[in-house]
């Protein structure tokens, strides 16, 4: 069984259709690429993954639970909302850090609100019952994930005395902190100079390589070419075209797909 299945998302604007039925599956520990051009909708999409943004038609499913129907479905209270939404992990193009919070509270803190909130509903947040314990076990994950990000020494900074990938490996870390069962990246390098670019690409392998399960939109072509496992290439709202990496990239048949990777290859 796929972990994840979305199946015919429709999204509109008022009369301007964003999104016209998008479906496709992704197993436990696949990369999938999502490439496109300005306007294709492709971060539309991963905002209505992450219940950022509500769209009017489709169903999505983790691990065979359906988190949304559009068929009969009723309005979600903001505590459900929250809750489904902790099965995506989401990295925005402009990192979104905090500026008031050093790098260790901006990957701890939502991480701190949830045991709190789960120690006072549940009694217990990862095992824990308390909730000064539940920090320290926090602050232990908090640092382990900024360890594997290559950032461990910049613990105690804020983010403005960081650079731009800098920033954007913390990003990466929150995202990591809760657990998502599927981490997304939404351009995640769009926003840095070519020379740091690299080193959040590079933090993105290894994601690949310890097995997590990943979307990521992106205009790196050839990054695209040697992460995923599998690719899609959207066009005026549509999947114009999906498969492997060699398929899509290196073997595409859809004109549409042929004519954008001229453009940036």
């Amino acid at each position: 069984m796929a972990l994840l299945n979305v199946e015919n998302i429709k999204k509109n604007y008022g009369k301007n259709e964003v999104l016209r039925g998008i479906s496709f599956s992704l197993e436990k520990g696949e990369a999938l690429s999502i490439i496109g051009s300005s306007g294709s909708g492709k971060t539309t999409l991963l905002r209505c993954l992450n219940f950022l943004e509500p769209f009017q038609e489709g169903k999505i499913l983790v691990g065979g639970e359906v988190l949304f129907d559009s068929d009969g479905a009723a309005k979600k209270s903001d505590a459900e909302i929250r809750k489904k939404r902790l099965h995506f992990g989401l990295v925005f193009q402009s990192f979104n850090l905090f500026p008031q919070y050093s790098v260790l509270k901006n990957i701890s803190l939502a991480q701190e609100l949830l045991a709190k909130s789960e120690i006072k509903r549940n009694g217990t947040y990862n095992g824990q019952t308390s909730y000064p314990k539940a920090l320290e076990e926090i602050k232990k994950k908090s640092l382990d994930l900024l360890e594997k990000v290559g950032l461990l020494e910049k613990r105690d900074a804020y983010p403005f005395e960081l650079s731009g990938g800098q920033q954007q490996r913390v990003a990466i870390a929150r995202a990591l902190a809760l657990n998502p069962d599927i981490l997304c990246f939404d351009e995640p390098t769009s926003a840095l100079d070519p020379e740091l670019t690299g080193e959040v690409l590079k933090v993105i392998k290894a994601l690949k390589s310890s097995d997590s399960t990943m979307i990521v939109v992106t205009h790196e072509i050839e990054f695209a070419r040697g992460i995923s496992d599998k690719v899609i290439f959207m066009s005026d709202g549509l999947i114009a075209e999906q498969g492997t990496p060699e398929q899509v990239i290196g073997n595409p048949k859809n004109v549409r797909t042929r004519e954008f990777l001229q453009k940036v290859q």
